[in-house]
């Protein structure tokens, strides 16, 4: 029984192991995990986000501001009776309660233009975070072509090792019936060393680039990582755009332009808000307050007798004592509650401050905001400047890369007829091998050369098609 549970958890593991070895890691898949994972991105998308609540924060600046206090304290020695407003010489306990709200009535248009100038902000994060994603889409994209170059150029540096060992292995039949010279074997021997040591070449290259991969999704480097062909049959043609269309296009769709122009039109409602200061501000308030002592008391008329005072009259000689009228309170400590009930009171108004002189600091702030505008604005010349000549070395790139591939194309095919002779005059004896590795070696550079040219157009196809807007 337990054997035959360890079959089957072995089988389950291999058929697990070579599904796994069987998933290829496609592009749109190598594009979401780069951007999900790269941390300058992620970096972007979180000062959107900031972008964002400053955004939300300039519109809600319109809301009235409402603010309330409270204290409790114990007061001790010669001190103010907050209920008489008098000096008190006794320890008693006070307590104060307030809610004061302001309503901004005019303020010179600053919260109008801070409103505009912090949405703009929040759009420009928003084209630099798009702008930042394009541009790493578009090195992932490099990079998987760049595995795709490799992985080409290690199949042609084995089926190049192959020829050599198949006439290897011939020549060494031969030499031992001695119908050929030692010279010969030994020069196909160090040929197919160096075919072997191609192999070696393309295959640290490959890896090279898989690292790049990985690092652009980060994630551990693996090895073994595969990737999915598909889509990558691209036929190698004119690009079906002129310089002045690629041109006129990249400023409706990059976000770097569209970021830069809104950077500009950002920094002239700076201006404004800056010169806001200029004005006066209104405002309208409304305080409402409340307060309690222990030592306020209240007192309740008991009623009232008549009592000697102490003094007398003479009447007749006779000391006739003064009797007065008392009247009896009793006191008691006002309640927390009833004190902050009746000692309610509010206020009300309108506050206007005016400007006056503050050492030049508002026209200072105008002044730097101006030149903040002007900056945007030739930074936002800079990369149109720059676009346009990325855009024309792109294009000359690979018009001149379009030309190379077809006349490899011709190349190819006449070596490949050139060594398909030497093949059969070496066989025959009629040369020699280093005639005959000249015609082997013309052959396998033009077609490591055709691999390269061919990916190297379509680097440059995918670049022109990021200024096209055809990445997605």
């Amino acid at each position: 029984m337990k054997t035959r549970i360890f079959i089957l958890c072995m089988v389950i593991i291999s058929v697990a192991s070579a599904n796994a070895q069987s998933t290829k890691l496609t592009l749109q898949q190598a594009i979401e995990s780069a951007l999900k994972n790269n941390i300058l991105t992620r970096q972007s998308e979180l000062q959107m986000r900031s972008a964002e609540i400053n955004f939300k924060q300039a519109k809600n600046n319109r809301l009235p501001i409402v603010q309330g206090g409270y204290d409790y304290g114990l007061n001790s020695g010669r001190s103010i009776d907050p209920f008489t407003n008098g000096y008190s010489n006794q320890q008693l306990t006070s307590s104060n309660a307030n809610a004061q709200g302001s309503v901004p009535v005019f303020n010179g248009f600053q919260l109008k233009n801070s409103i505009r100038q912090n949405e703009l902000a929040f759009a420009t994060a928003t084209m630099e975070w798009q702008q930042r994603k394009d541009e790493l889409t578009l090195q992932v994209i490099l990079a998987y072509l760049q595995i795709l170059n490799n992985e080409d150029a290690l199949v042609l540096a084995k089926q190049q090792a192959d020829v050599t060992k198949q006439q290897v292995d011939r020549l060494v039949t031969i030499a031992n019936e001695g119908a050929t010279s030692p010279a010969n074997v030994s020069d196909l021997k160090g040929q197919y060393a160096g075919d072997e040591l191609a192999i070696i070449n393309a295959e640290n290259a490959l890896d090279g680039s898989i690292l790049s991969l990985t690092q652009l999704m980060n994630v551990p480097y693996d090895a073994n990582l595969k990737i999915d062909r598909e889509g990558f049959n691209n036929e190698v043609k004119m690009y079906d755009a002129l310089p002045d269309e690629i041109y006129a296009t990249a400023l409706q769709k990059l976000a770097s332009v569209k970021a830069s122009e809104l950077k500009i039109q950002s920094s002239a409602a700076a201006v404004k808000v800056a010169a806001s200061a200029f004005y006066p501000r209104v405002s309208i308030y409304g305080v409402l307050s409340t307060n309690y002592s222990s030592a306020a008391m209240l007192n309740t008329n008991l009623g009232s007798t008549d009592v000697p005072s102490g003094d007398y009259v003479v009447v007749n000689g006779t000391n006739i004592p003064v009797i007065t009228r008392q009247t009896k309170f009793r006191s008691e400590t006002i309640k927390y509650g009833s004190q902050l009930n009746n000692n309610l009171s509010t206020a009300y108004g309108v506050s206007v401050s005016i400007p006056l002189f503050n050492s030049f600091r508002t026209k200072s702030n105008v002044k730097l905001a101006r030149n903040e505008e002007k900056n945007n604005q030739l930074i936002a010349n800079n990369i149109k400047f720059q676009l346009r000549q990325a855009i024309d070395q792109a294009y000359v790139n690979i018009t001149t890369t379009y030309k190379r591939y077809a006349i490899l194309q011709t190349q190819s095919e006449a070596y490949a007829e050139s060594f398909r002779i030497a093949g059969i005059r070496f066989e025959n004896g009629v040369i020699n091998s280093p005639e005959y590795l000249i015609a082997k070696n013309n052959l396998d550079r033009t077609n490591a050369t055709i691999i390269t040219t061919r990916y190297e157009y379509l680097l440059r196809m995918k670049v022109l098609d990021f200024y096209m807007g055809r990445l997605n």
